[in-house]
């Protein structure tokens, strides 16, 4: 069914190629949209919630014909709820299927539904409602690998291990400062994410086709039912937002895949035998079908990938957008296939790092090797330097033990200062979070899908 048919005919009939043609334009216009659309099944009757009890409240609708309506959909996001919702086959998309639904159910009171919108505000709005749960998820997963990388900070804080630059030993770092580095880029990513919550937490609808209606809508009850911060105001800039949201999602998720897959790529390199700073329990691991030795991080090197596949998310979202005309366009559809998937794999990577770090073992012991003497080079500059003498000085008489093979260090570090080795500023790092955090919102937004769809627990903001 295809709600824009202007008759009961989707072909315009007869011959078997002309309906061949018709089934090959929906195959392929069609795609995976169908796909796509079943994940945007509770925000599409969520809006349709809101949108019906503005109708009404406008006098699109009667107050019996609002009641059968509310009840019908929410008996419809009961069935996607429980797992027992399909877009029917023939159905062109979400929005179809619901409406066949009420219409199937309720008669002349499902064709009503429509009034007021297009479904481009009505894909629009299912989109903002569905990123701003992932949004809410991928936040939640996150905080939860920035307090297990804060707890593990703090565990291992008095551990040493080298620091490297241009991959050469370089100078003293300690586990504590690693974890808690990346703590503190999880935090700059939370900022990203809080913009694209932002941005993501207006209402279009109400913008219909993306010009506006001649009925008396209510954009701000709309707005308010459905616990946006805020309409998007101009209908045509609400129907722009297709492409840019995606875009500046696309931007933030990519920030923390960078983090995440840094940190990755640490943990593949330090349990290298060449380095053996950590280990992992061999049920976290693979093996070799012929070298018995092996113990490979699969979990990090596919956390890795995916989040290098997921930095050029940005680049896919505008290489599908860059330069098309104003309005609604086709080509969007895909941004589905583009978005959705990598969205979920932001949230897997999150959980799967969360899950071997609270395995993570640490060696101990690692500046014990001979092999890391140098590390202290600096260290051994400073204490000259506080004995008075200047620095180029200092650092001239121990590059020349070092060159002799006369550098004999003590392995101390004495650093002090916020950010460093002694002072790894965990508490202020924590503070950073938690402004960021307590910025969103999320409490509002699952109040206003509580009370709309008339269950305490809408489920979907976890």
């Amino acid at each position: 069914m295809k709600i824009w048919a202007k008759n009961s005919r989707n072909t315009d009939g007869g011959s078997n190629e002309v309906t061949n043609a018709v089934e090959k334009v929906d195959a392929f216009t069609v795609g995976r949209d169908r796909e796509m659309d079943e994940l945007l099944a509770e925000a599409d009757v969520l809006g349709s919630l809101a949108h019906t009890r503005m109708l009404e409240s406008i006098g699109l609708l009667t107050s019996d014909e609002l009641e059968s309506v509310q009840s019908e959909l929410k008996n419809i996001l009961a069935d996607i709820r429980r797992g027992e919702f399909a877009i029917t086959p023939g159905i062109e998309d979400i929005h179809s299927q619901v409406e066949w639904i009420l219409t199937e159910r309720l008669g002349d009171t499902g064709k009503k539904i429509h009034s007021g919108r297009s479904r481009n505000d009505q894909v629009l709005v299912d989109l903002r409602i569905f990123l701003r749960h992932e949004i809410a998820s991928i936040v939640r997963s996150a905080k939860r690998l920035f307090d297990r990388l804060q707890t593990l900070s703090e565990e291992h804080k008095d551990v040493l291990m080298p620091g490297y630059t241009h991959m050469q030993i370089a100078m003293p770092s300690s586990f504590g400062l690693w974890f808690g580095a990346y703590a503190e880029s999880l935090a700059d990513d939370m900022q990203m994410m809080l913009a694209a919550w932002r941005i993501t937490n207006r209402n279009p609808l109400g913008s219909a086709a993306g010009y506006g209606s001649s009925f008396p809508l209510d954009r701000e009850m709309t707005t308010r039912l459905l616990g946006f911060d805020s309409p998007d105001y101009n209908a045509v800039y609400a129907q722009m937002g297709r492409g840019k949201t995606e875009r500046i999602v696309a931007q933030a998720v990519s920030s923390l895949a960078a983090t995440v897959g840094r940190l990755a790529m640490d943990n593949t390199m330090w349990l290298n035998q060449n380095f053996g700073f950590i280990s992992y329990p061999d049920t976290l691991t693979t093996g070799s079908s012929i070298m018995p030795h092996k113990k490979n991080p699969d979990v990090w090197e596919i956390a890795r990938g995916k989040c290098n596949l997921l930095q050029a998310l940005p680049g896919t979202v505008a290489m599908l957008t860059t330069n098309l005309p104003l309005g609604y366009n086709r080509d969007l559809q895909l941004l589905k296939e583009a978005l959705f998937p990598a969205l979920q794999d932001m949230r897997q990577v999150l959980e799967m790092a969360e899950m071997m770090l609270a395995h993570i073992e640490v060696k101990t012991d690692i500046l014990d090797d001979p092999r890391y003497a140098y590390l202290f080079s600096v260290e051994s500059v400073n204490a000259l330097v506080l004995k008075g003498v200047p620095f180029r000085d200092a650092y001239r008489t121990v590059g020349a033990q070092i060159e002799a093979g006369e550098f004999r260090p003590e392995k101390q570090v004495h650093h002090t200062h916020i950010g460093s080795i002694g002072n790894l500023a965990t508490a202020q790092i924590a503070a950073l979070m938690e402004a960021t955090l307590a910025q969103f919102g999320f409490e509002k937004v699952e109040q206003a899908e509580a009370e709309l769809s008339g269950v305490l627990d809408s489920g979907i903001i976890e």
